[in-house]
């Protein structure tokens, strides 16, 4: 790798500093003496979220020549080998042979797309700097293997797209509000959340057509970037329609079984351990995320049939179009989205099926926490005693009385004929914490 080009895309980053950026509810942590890793799907903001400390940094006076940021999304980078990573500090230090290393704030984006990277900044955090931040696409940058690398000195910032009181500050919306119309804009930006979803840029574009097109490419890099190119995959039509089908099974068990069978059927052929090994690798990106069916036995957990959440709504509006009466389904996967987002270290989540069901187990420790359903509408009598009699089996189930019900735009209070209560809330006051 030639050093001058390394140096050319060091003193450009350099001189793009201060950005005109909007900040996250979370800002990354500084001077922890920790590696700062930021995991998350492509474009969901990770960059962003290290250009506002580099923000911070240049106006709390430090030098912009102590700002040390490389792009490996960049053409030529990304073709780098592990035993070339060093050609970075030697650039840098020619540059500025004056700079104390120890003073460098090192930056590095989409850095997983190297192999063997991870080794190379357990050197820098050894030897020259402990200012470290680092970003990838892909959950397997912190796999165990590579935690067993950095010997704890991690500190997991994972981003997802925009939560709805980001969305809501994205639009100039007021969420704390409480006028009648204050809530009004915030019911309507609601609504708008959950269709159009939480990357950035699409939140911040106006024109629909504009943020379909944008979605579909987000859509197509990750298809034919992060899984064709990276896990070097073939039968990529295959791929992209079995990615479809996990998207509109969004809120049902998914049975990998069962579409491959219908991939058969269609006289396509894949083996089935091909497609579970995507579905995995479709999550490593971060397309999806799983959870399992709730049971107290470990062995009945692993073997259940997972639920599949999609990273996000307005993303796979784009890639299946529209569909009627989908809104419930949309209005789940963002609270499961939120749910994911306020976990903390001991939590886990599921689902629960019996003979009826419940959307949310929430686990906390050894403790089930919560349980939650979730309907867009409740006015009508079938859907109402299902969500309810779904609640009641899995409390008894797993012993656990703080249930909730979040709909499009209800609230109630319901005491039960045993007399458990059940707190009916609107989805935008609960994932405002209202």
């Amino acid at each position: 790798m030639d050093k001058l080009y390394i140096k050319s895309q060091i003193a450009m980053r350099q001189s793009e500093f201060p950005t005109d950026l909007k900040r996250r509810d979370n800002p990354l942590p500084v001077g922890t003496n920790k590696i700062v890793t930021i995991p998350g799907v492509r474009r969901c903001g990770k960059t962003s979220r290290m250009e506002v400390v580099v923000n911070d940094l240049l106006t709390q006076g430090v030098d912009r020549k102590r700002i040390l940021w490389v792009s490996f999304d960049d053409e030529r980078l990304v073709r780098m080998k592990s035993d070339e990573l060093d050609h970075i500090i030697e650039a840098y230090r020619e540059m500025y042979p004056d700079i104390e290393m120890s003073d460098v704030y090192m930056f590095f984006d989409e850095i997983q797309l190297i192999e063997g990277w991870e080794y190379f900044v357990m050197r820098l955090y050894k030897h020259y700097s402990k200012n470290i931040y680092i970003s990838g696409s892909n959950a397997t940058m912190l796999s165990s293997e590579l935690k067993s690398a950095l010997r704890g000195w991690p500190e997991e910032e994972e981003t997802l797209p925009l939560s709805f009181r980001e969305y809501c500050e994205f639009k100039g919306v007021d969420a704390e509000g409480w006028l009648e119309s204050d809530l009004a804009k915030i019911r309507n930006a609601f609504f708008d959340y959950n269709n159009e979803g939480g990357f950035p840029e699409v939140v911040l574009t106006d024109n629909p057509l504009q943020k379909a097109k944008i979605l579909q490419g987000y859509f197509d890099t990750m298809l034919l970037k992060d899984l064709v190119e990276h896990y070097n995959l073939s039968n990529i039509e295959v791929l992209r329609y079995y990615l479809k089908r996990i998207m509109s099974n969004l809120t049902k068990p998914t049975s990998i079984r069962a579409i491959h069978g219908d991939i058969k059927s269609r006289g396509l052929r894949v083996s089935k351990d091909n497609l579970y090994d995507w579905a995995g690798y479709a999550c490593d990106i971060f397309m999806f995320l799983r959870i399992p069916n709730y049971s107290k036995s470990l062995q009945k957990v692993e073997s259940s049939q997972p639920k599949y959440y999609c990273i996000d709504n307005g993303l796979r509006d784009a890639v299946l179009l529209p569909q009627a009466n989908d809104d419930g389904k949309k209005l789940e996967n963002t609270v499961f989205l939120q749910l994911y987002r306020r976990r903390t270290p001991v939590d886990k989540i599921y689902y629960y099926q019996g003979k009826g069901e419940c959307d949310f187990v929430v686990q906390r420790g050894t403790e089930i926490a919560q349980l939650i359903q979730v309907t867009w509408d409740m006015t009508d009598e079938e859907t109402r005693k299902r969500e309810i009699n779904g609640l009641i089996e899995a409390s008894n189930a797993t012993n656990c009385d703080n249930l909730l019900i979040i709909t499009a735009d209800q609230h109630d209070e319901i005491i039960t004929d045993d007399g458990k209560t059940i707190h009916v809330i609107p989805a935008w006051r609960w994932l405002l914490g209202k």
